[in-house]
């Protein structure tokens, strides 16, 4: 079985803008779609922070449009689920459900889940008031009364940078003590804006008609009683779980298990790139995620370009 130049693995943002790049430069990528075709754009209504759509886009028609580009310029779909890698020789090879792949290069754009709280009407009413990224929605709450639920650094940020829009954020944490750092409950705490709801529990998304929120039901984990707070919008931050179990002992990660990245998109092992929210736990915007996919195309791109050329040629299989 002959090597293809290039195996993507991941349709967000990221993986489909490595997609288009490698599929101009002629490099026929395969791209491996995934559980979760399209990634978290999915679940997203209205993206108005993509450049280039002036009135805003909805999440699924974005990740349309950019599949279509791709796939208009020769990029390869297979509509399957990666079961398995081997990184630890070349060419490198990579199982789906149904078939076998073998690859020069690999690019990594597999993405972050963000964790929720299990809730049935969470999923359900994600985009429609529930979130779980505050830069990305919440221009929308304006004026609003809106909880962020989590007690680390990331939910503390979150609940500050939603002041500029809320009339009130109430932050939701479990315990009576937070796991923020120290300055970013001092900046927290300092904020009119913001009001504190501990040892309470999110027991249920409430909502009107299945699609708008109208308030969350709170458990105190003290005396047990349970009070509803009306709020328009929830937004979930108690972190993301970067979605790296497939390279686990093959390729370095860091400490919270996300592909470690150098000199643009390269990793630990030569021929693998890694892009989008796999690697990143910083941004996790769509914009940064394309743009790594650009690099980590353009990394493969190079590095197809030093190997000798009686290995370049492409078999599709």
């Amino acid at each position: 079985m002959a090597a293809r130049n290039v195996i993507i693995i991941g349709s967000g943002p990221a993986g489909l803008t490595a997609a288009l790049y490698s599929a101009r430069a002629n490099l026929a990528p395969l791209l491996i779609e995934g559980a979760e075709s399209g990634g978290q754009l999915m679940m997203t209504t209205l993206v108005e922070n993509f450049p280039g759509h002036r009135d805003g886009i909805m999440g699924p028609d974005l990740m349309d449009h950019m599949r279509a580009q791709a796939e208009k310029f020769g990029t390869e779909f297979v509509q399957s689920h990666v079961t398995s890698v081997d990184l630890c020789s070349t060419p490198f090879t990579v199982k789906t459900t149904d078939a076998e792949y073998k690859a020069k290069t690999v690019i990594i754009a597999t993405g972050a889940s963000a964790r929720l709280l299990g809730l049935p009407n969470e999923r359900k009413l994600m985009g429609h008031g529930v979130s779980t990224c505050a830069t990305c929605d919440g221009s929308f709450f304006r004026n609003h009364e809106i909880a962020v639920v989590g007690g680390g650094d990331s939910a503390m940020e979150e609940a500050v940078f939603l002041t500029r829009f809320a009339k009130k954020v109430t932050v939701v944490h479990r315990r009576d003590t937070l796991r923020a750092s120290k300055i970013m409950q001092d900046k927290a705490r300092a904020n009119p804006k913001i009001e504190w709801a501990l040892n309470c529990e999110v027991e249920d998304v409430l909502h009107q008609d299945g699609n708008e929120v109208t308030g969350i039901r709170l458990r105190d984990n003290k005396t047990g009683a349970t009070c509803d707070l009306q709020v328009t919008g929830v937004f979930v931050a108690i972190g993301h779980t970067p979605n790296t179990s497939l390279f686990h002992s093959q390729i370095e990660l860091d400490a919270n298990g996300y592909v470690i990245t150098h000199d643009g998109a390269k990793t630990s092992i030569p021929g693998v790139f890694a892009c989008g929210d796999v690697q990143d736990h910083i941004y996790r915007q769509a914009i940064t995620a394309a743009g790594s996919g650009c690099m980590a195309a353009l990394d493969a791109e190079h590095f197809l370009d030093n190997i000798p050329e009686h290995l370049q040629t492409t078999t599709q299989v």
